[in-house]
């Protein structure tokens, strides 16, 4: 009897919907109502605000859905345990991922990963806004830089450089700054912000910088630095190659700020299954 309810509560909970609770459940509607009442019944408590428009969780059925997740979840993660022990990986993986370093990283390895397990059927979602994996039911997110959002479960992927960079040409007619109060006497490429990260002795530093160019595009501020139009500070995923060929010189390296963290991050409340651990552990053993 204790468990009756239980999964058609946390399903309308998730959904805030009898209906798609139902759809997801594949019972009527009724048959969920009737056993979110008989539970509400048994708890003696009121779990749901009802109206014609939506359902929402009261605070006591906020806290019962935290626990009840929590024991679906770990229900969830014994049954694969041992029905994967004699099967292939397999199902859907959801993830999000920001648009550069998607495109140019998670999403080459991904396509690898698919060629090895033809049974993983992967949707990505690329984008630079920090999506709600809950609401938009991610599985994970690839985040990079510091993390935030303490909700969330981290797993590091890997590492990545800060440079600050410009053009032989540039550095021919203009020179080489050599320290931090330098830069204002020099036009710099500017992305999104107004400042870029340096280390100064230990501390971290958000240096204001002006020039006569922003984009909110990395390739296109790599392209203005090799035609000689500025220095920029790039992760190395954007100039490593320009780096190597010696057509991007790398700057003020005595303030370069520490590696940053590349992420997979999941809900706190979900157990990896062994799927998405299967594609979190590749993207570690290759991105690093």
């Amino acid at each position: 009897m204790q468990w009756e309810g239980i999964s058609e509560f946390v399903n309308v909970a998730e959904t805030e919907s009898f209906t798609q609770a139902s759809n997801k459940l594949a019972i009527s509607t009724a048959q969920v109502s009737r056993q979110v009442s008989a539970l509400e019944q048994r708890l003696n408590i009121k779990l749901f605000y009802r109206t014609t428009r939506k359902v929402s969780l009261t605070e006591e059925g906020r806290v019962f859905y935290q626990h009840c997740r929590g024991v679906l979840d770990g229900l969830d993660a014994a049954q694969r345990a041992v029905t994967n022990l004699q099967s292939k990986p397999q199902g859907k993986i959801k993830l999000t991922a920001p648009i550069t370093y998607g495109e140019q990283q998670i999403l080459p390895l991904i396509n690898n990963f698919m060629m090895q397990y033809k049974d993983i059927e992967v949707t990505a979602y690329l984008s630079n806004q920090q999506l709600d994996l809950v609401d938009e039911s991610f599985d994970l997110a690839i985040r990079l830089g510091k993390l935030s959002d303490s909700s969330m479960m981290a797993k590091k992927l890997a590492e990545r450089t800060n440079y600050v960079c410009a053009s032989p040409a540039y550095i021919d007619k203009y020179g080489l700054p050599h320290s931090l109060s330098e830069l204002d006497k020099h036009s710099c490429l500017l992305g999104t912000r107004d400042y870029w990260h340096f280390n100064d002795a230990g501390k971290e530093k958000n240096i204001r910088v002006a020039g006569r160019l922003r984009y909110n595009s990395g390739f296109g501020l790599v392209d203005a630095a090799l035609k000689g139009l500025g220095i920029v500070q790039l992760p190395d995923y954007y100039i490593k190659d320009q780096l190597k060929k010696g057509n991007l010189i790398t700057i003020l390296d005595n303030y370069k700020v520490p590696d940053e963290g590349i992420w997979a991050i999941y809900p706190q409340n979900r157990h990896l299954s062994p799927k998405i651990r299967l594609l979190v552990d590749y993207l570690v053993a290759h991105l690093s």
